[in-house]
């Protein structure tokens, strides 16, 4: 029998030594679901951002010699995830890489880490709005929290929950822009989390889970990876989001008994095996 080739993706994000984030989640997890996980630096910290202070080292100028190199050697990828981006130099240099290494069959799949709670985060300009909107063309996939999906869209953060028909139409719009796929992530709704699930021409699916604890560092790295993971396998949208909201629910049960501190995010190491 003929084995089939690994699959492989390429993570753009930074890597954090402390408090389970993004490569630092990715890598593990990406690993655990049979993928090979290749990281392009954006950034090194000691810990993440959510800590009083950090050692923090800008890779920018070092990114394009880095992935120039992987062209050198003809590296290809079966999908390319892209997490929080801190410059728009960094969001141009993964429009570049995006054209570079995306071929036919390669999943492109953006977690626009922007803001929350109708917020933008602190390190985020105009101008670095205006370049993720230019970086959402080239995604099949996105999954935008409800604040990145109204900034993305220019629209007013609503102050309520929404129905599920302005929710579509949310995600619809998102998708006049690119993205064949949406997750909108991290509704909150009477003590749940919602998932909006929106694929172009098909009927949209909302998946709940019970909101355990505080929200917590790492979080919305470890769904991505999940789901980036289970779809460049070739599972559906709706699968890929159940196993990572099933999954992170375990994940922060288990984290919330051993009284972990917020900022060192979800003890997941303990279930990558049942991945």
């Amino acid at each position: 029998m003929k084995l089939e080739k690994q699959k492989r993706i390429a993570v753009v994000n930074d890597i954090t030594g402390f408090g389970r984030c993004s490569v630092a989640a990715a890598l593990p997890i990406i690993s655990a679901m049979k993928i090979q996980c290749c990281p392009l630096p954006t950034a090194i910290l000691s810990t993440n951002t959510a800590f009083p202070n950090f050692f923090f080292d800008d890779y920018t100028p070092r990114m394009r010699a880095y992935m120039n190199h992987w062209k050198e050697l003809n590296i290809e990828f079966d999908g390319i995830c892209t997490g929080f981006l801190g410059s728009t130099e960094q969001i141009d240099i993964v429009i570049e890489f995006i054209e570079m290494f995306k071929k036919r069959n390669t999943t492109v799949i953006v977690d626009p880490v922007m803001g929350d709670y109708g917020k933008l985060y602190s390190t985020y300009t105009k101008e670095m709005c205006d370049e993720m909107k230019r970086l959402m063309r080239y995604a099949d996939l996105m999954t935008p929290n409800l604040t990145e999906a109204c900034i993305l869209l220019d629209i007013p953060y609503p102050n309520r929950n929404l129905t599920p028909n302005e929710l579509e139409n949310i995600a619809k719009s998102l998708c006049d822009h690119g993205p064949k796929k949406i997750v909108i992530t991290g509704l909150q709704h009477n003590g749940n989390i919602q998932n909006f699930i929106y694929e172009i021409g098909k009927p949209y699916t909302i998946i709940n889970v019970e909101k355990i604890g505080e929200d917590r560092s790492g979080t919305g790295d470890v769904f991505t990876s999940i789901v980036a993971a289970n779809t460049v396998k070739g599972g559906n949208l709706v699968t890929s989001v159940e196993k990572a909201t099933k999954f992170i629910s375990k994940t922060i049960e288990y984290t919330e008994k051993l009284n972990t501190p917020v900022y060192d995010g979800i003890c997941f190491e303990e279930y990558l095996t049942e991945l």
